[in-house]
C-alpha cells in the first residue's frame, strides 16, 4: 500500500511512565487528562518502549501501526535519499514531554554501545526544545561540572546518593525558546515544570543512575546489563561553561520566518526549526513531524490537499506529500531526521 500523499493529524499517544506530568500536554492539545502519569506524548512513533512489542507505537487513522506502514512503502514515506542512508527507519522519535516532577539523573548509550549490548544500529542522542515552563527558576541538569571518578559515581549509585549526583551536574536555567542538545553518554535530568518538544534517535535505551523513588528495582535502571557494564557508556568528563555553551541555544528572540533551533552538534542526529509563516511559507518535500504551538492556519500540498491546523495539533508528513505551503498566523515546530548523505 502506498503512503498517503497527505499529512496526517495524530491523536495523543501517551504510554505509561514512572514519573508525574501531562497537564501541559493536555492544555496544549485542549484536552483533559485523567492520569498524573501521562507525561510523554510519543508523536509519529515507530519506536516501542524497551521490552515491549507495541507500547509506544503510533497507530494511524486507518488502523495500521505507522511502523508497519513505513516498512510497507519506505520510498513513499521517507524518500529515496533517506532510504539509501537509513533504510526503512524514520531515524527519528519525537515526544512532547511535560515534567510534573524532576526526572532522575540518567544517560543514554551511543551507537557503538547500543550495537554491542542491545543489537541496535543506533543509540540515543536527544535534544530538548523548551516550549513552556511553570516557574521563573525552571532548570535542567546536564553534564558533570568537573571530571568525575568512575569509582565515585559507582559509590553514588550503590548508596543512591541523589543529592550528590544532582549537585555534580551543571544546573542550567531555561525559558521558552531555549534548546539543549544531549549527546549520548551525557548525564542529565529535566527539572520540574519544564515542558519540551524532544527529538531523539528512535530507541528507548535509558540507563538510570538515580533509580530509588523512581523505578521498581536496579535491574530496570541498568536494563539488565549491570551497573559495571552500563557505566562504560557514561561520559564522566567535565563540562565547563565554554564547553556547555556548544550544546545550548537561546532562540526565543531570534527573528525570521524559519529559525534553526538546535546546536550544530545535533545535526548528525536530527533537525528542528521553528516556522512562522507571514503570510505563507514554502516547505520542501520531506518526512517530518509537525507540532503546532500557537495560532490557526492551513497546510497545503502540491497535489491540492488542504489540512487545517490549530494550536495543539501534531502531524506526520510523508515524503510523498511533496512540496508544502504553510499559511496563517502560526508557530510550528518542524522536526526532521538527519539530512541523508549526499
Amino acid at each position: 500500500m502506498n503512503a498517503p500523499p497527505q499529512p496526517i493529524a495524530l491523536p495523543a499517544n501517551q504510554p505509561s511512565q514512572f514519573y508525574r506530568g501531562g497537564a501541559a500536554i493536555a492544555e496544549l492539545r485542549g484536552a483533559t487528562t485523567d492520569t498524573a502519569y501521562g507525561p510523554e506524548d510519543w508523536v509519529a512513533s515507530t519506536t516501542t518502549r524497551f521490552g515491549s512489542e507495541t507500547e509506544g507505537l503510533t497507530r494511524l487513522p486507518d488502523g495500521r501501526w505507522l511502523r508497519d506502514a513505513v516498512r510497507a512503502d519506505p520510498l513513499g514515506w521517507l524518500g529515496a535519499r533517506h532510504v539509501e542512508s537509513f533504510a526503512d527507519s524514520t531515524a527519528l522519535l519525537v515526544k512532547l514531554l511535560d515534567a510534573g516532577q524532576r526526572l532522575p539523573v540518567h544517560f543514554h548509550p551511543d551507537d557503538d554501545f547500543a550495537r554491542g549490548h542491545f543489537d541496535s544500529h543506533v543509540g540515543k542522542a536527544e535534544a530538548w526544545i523548551v516550549v513552556g515552563t511553570r516557574s521563573a527558576d525552571a532548570t535542567v541538569y546536564t553534564g558533570f561540572r568537573g571530571t568525575t571518578s568512575r569509582d565515585v559515581i559507582a559509590q553514588w549509585v550503590r548508596e543512591q546518593d541523589a543529592p550528590a549526583m544532582l549537585s555534580a551536574l551543571n544546573a542550567v536555567p531555561v525559558r521558552p525558546g531555549d534548546t539543549v542538545h544531549i549527546p549520548a553518554g551525557l548525564p542529565h535530568a529535566i527539572g520540574e515544570g519544564v515542558f519540551v518538544v524532544e527529538l531523539q534517535q528512535p530507541t528507548d535505551f535509558s540507563l538510570t543512575l538515580e533509580w530509588r523513588d523512581f523505578l521498581a528495582d536496579p535491574d530496570t535502571a541498568h536494563l539488565g546489563l549491570g551497573f559495571d557494564t552500563a557505566l562504560d557508556a557514561l561520559d564522566t568528563s567535565g563540562w565547563d561553561r565554554e564547553r556547555l555553551s556548544t550544546l545550548i541555544r537561546h532562540t526565543g528572540e531570534e527573528p525570521g520566518h524559519t529559525v534553526d533551533l538546535l546546536a550544530e552538534g545535533a545535526r548528525p542526529f536530527f533537525r528542528a526549526d521553528q516556522l512562522c509563516p507571514d503570510p505563507a511559507l514554502a516547505l520542501d518535500a520531506s518526512f517530518a513531524v509537525l507540532v503546532v504551538l500557537e495560532g490557526e492556519g492551513t497546510l497545503s500540498t502540491e497535489r491540492g490537499g488542504r489540512q487545517p491546523l490549530r494550536r495543539g495539533d501534531t502531524l506526520v508528513v510523508p515524503y510523498a506529500a511533496g512540496q508544502l505551503e504553510l499559511s496563517g498566523p502560526l508557530t510550528v515546530i518542524r522536526c526532521r531526521p538527519p539530512r541523508p548523505a549526499s
